[in-house]
């Protein structure tokens, strides 16, 4: 009976005497930071010390100076400034994410994507012209002799350089006598032997072909496929824009 009393008796007490705890006065302990003006300060006090003491200590025997707290805070001056932890950005330095375009597809779904703000261009790379062991070798021989004869740009003789490439092969044993690049055609298969291949696509055409364009109301083109490009009387990387007519070759 005693013990349960006296165990009552804890319970009901305070945890702490005096009405504060230990921790509230903790936190209402005033901490005195040394700046800058209160170093100065320090430094006067401290020299009115020394002053007083070197007075009084006149008459007794010199002894080893020593170091104090007073002493060194007049001396120097020390700053605090925050501990960052290492590999942290800086507070100004954000990290930039690149800019999204958001949009809602046909299904109704919200999708979204990178926004390119560079544009780095590639360079056009045209197919090579493949070899095609069908066709009269001497064609290939023209092909070359048209490209060291022509010039940079067309002087409208497309078909005249033409004519004097395949006649400097021996691919014709005579000069072809149309006067029209669309006529070529029908005068070489006529007269010469070509043929038509089948094929409709200007960069698909075999070293030497003859590439024959036009309509029936236009003068037309004409032009021998090299391996890489198109030459009659001057060099291109590209096909003419007008209609093909045909890809022709004697085989």
């Amino acid at each position: 009976m005693t013990f349960a009393a006296s165990a009552r008796a804890q319970g009901l007490a305070p945890s702490t005497l005096g009405g504060d705890s230990h921790t509230d006065g903790v936190t209402n302990e005033v901490v005195q930071v040394i700046t800058a003006k209160t170093a100065s300060a320090i430094s006067k006090n401290t020299r009115q010390v020394v002053k007083k003491s070197v007075r009084k200590s006149a008459d007794k025997p010199v002894e080893k100076p020593t170091l104090s707290i007073a002493n060194v805070s007049s001396r120097a001056t020390f700053t605090m400034e925050p501990v960052r932890p290492m590999n942290q950005p800086m507070a100004n330095q954000t990290e930039q994410h690149g800019s999204r375009f958001s949009f809602r597809s046909p299904q109704g779904k919200k999708e979204s994507v990178p926004v390119i703000n560079d544009y780095y261009p590639k360079r056009i790379v045209y197919p090579y012209a493949k070899v095609d062991r069908r066709i009269d070798n001497r064609l290939v021989q023209a092909a070359s002799l048209a490209q060291e004869r022509a010039h940079a740009h067309s002087r409208s003789r497309c078909w005249h350089y033409v004519k004097d490439a395949l006649l400097a092969s021996g691919v014709i044993d005579s000069r072809p006598k149309t006067e029209l690049a669309r006529d070529a055609a029908s005068e070489l298969v006529s007269n010469y032997g070509f043929k038509r291949l089948s094929m409709s696509d200007p960069f698909a055409a075999p070293v030497g072909s003859v590439l024959v364009y036009g309509t029936a109301r236009s003068v037309g083109h004409v032009e021998i496929r090299t391996k890489d490009g198109f030459v009659s009387d001057f060099r291109s990387q590209t096909p003419s824009r007008r209609p093909l007519m045909g890809v022709y070759a004697k085989l």
